[in-house]
């Protein structure tokens, strides 16, 4: 999980019809699948909302300070690395803004710099975005805002035809939700709709010990096993499952030769569980898992190969003061 994909997805009232075929499908799909799988996406209702609250502001969940630190204590050196020019107008464009918790900082001094430009914060949620955009209207009334809901990429095609200079903002590390083949993608589908000389600044989870990574997605108070768990309880919920969540424990795993963490949900005894809304019943051996998450954790030549389908290239990379986490200043060449 990463800390801004709560904003980004699932903000959709229940009585969405759409909403509720794409999670039956989605959930038919991944539990008739072997091994078992379900999406993390659907770890967000209104109480995974709240759990994940909880979770940032865990002492082991590190990732939100981490790149928090990289935007509140090293701003200018991020603006110095993306070689932006105070009388030169550029359209800053943040994928997954969220509540632009970090984002801010760098508003914060751009503005009090007189750099000359617009905000284009890209989200899913309607809702996160009309809150971002009130928020940012009181606290820099200076800053221009243009939010825009939708795709990432559709939005970005949008924009790629008014040629003005773009920095891209894609952090949190929610590129760690998807595996290397479909970061590839997504990577060069984004270079795609970049221009010569347009930069992206791509934060990521760096490859640590375990000691460090495991507690992030295992934490003493139990706040996460709470967290994954209420994927069954959203099934239970809307799609008239009996999940006995009792029955069930969160496992995460971390191999840190791979820089991989992965989260399962498994079953503590062999048991049946209905469905109603897929008229199907599915059966549980002890010890099955089911998938649920990947927490992707990079270095350099992780980033590299990511970036090898692309005309995208390193220019610079800033860390935290623990060098847990690294902001990628890359340039479309």
């Amino acid at each position: 999980m990463t800390e801004t994909y709560k904003n980004r997805v699932n903000n959709y009232p229940k009585e969405n019809s759409k909403m509720i075929e794409t999670f039956k499908n989605e959930v038919a799909e991944g539990l008739n699948s072997t091994p078992k799988t379900l999406p993390s996406k659907y770890f967000y209702d209104k109480k995974g909302d709240a759990l994940f609250v909880e979770i940032m502001n865990l002492p082991e969940y590190y990732l939100t300070r981490s790149e928090l630190d990289i935007f509140k204590n090293k701003t200018q050196q991020l603006i110095n690395a993306i070689d932006l020019k105070p009388n030169t107008y550029f359209e800053l464009i943040e994928l997954g803004a969220g509540d632009g918790l970090k984002t801010k900082k760098l508003l914060d001094l751009l503005d009090k710099q007189n750099f000359v430009f617009d905000y284009f914060p890209i989200d899913i949620s309607a809702n996160s975005l009309n809150l971002l955009e009130e928020d940012l209207a009181s606290t820099y009334p200076n800053v221009s805002v243009k939010k825009k809901q939708g795709d990432y990429f559709e939005v970005l095609a949008s924009l790629k035809n008014s040629n003005k200079p773009k920095v891209i903002l894609f952090l949190g590390s929610n590129i760690g939700n998807m595996n290397d083949q479909l970061a590839k993608q997504f990577i060069h589908n984004l270079g795609k709709n970049l221009q010569h000389g347009d930069k992206l600044v791509l934060g990521v989870d760096l490859i640590k010990p375990k000691e460090i990574v495991l507690p992030a997605y295992n934490d003493n108070k139990g706040i996460t096993a709470k967290f994954n768990l209420n994927l069954l309880n959203r099934i239970n919920n809307e799609l008239k499952g009996n999940f006995d969540l009792k029955q069930f424990k969160h496992q995460p795993e971390y191999n840190e030769k791979e820089g991989i963490a992965k989260s399962f949900i498994v079953s503590k005894k062999n048991q049946h569980v209905e469905i109603k809304a897929l008229k199907k019943t599915y059966n549980f051996t002890k010890g099955e898992k089911i998938h649920t998450e990947i927490s992707r954790k990079y270095n350099d030549s992780i980033i590299k190969n990511i970036i090898s389908n692309t005309q995208l290239t390193i220019e610079h990379k800033i860390m935290d003061s623990k060098a847990y986490f690294a902001d990628y200043i890359l340039t479309r060449s």
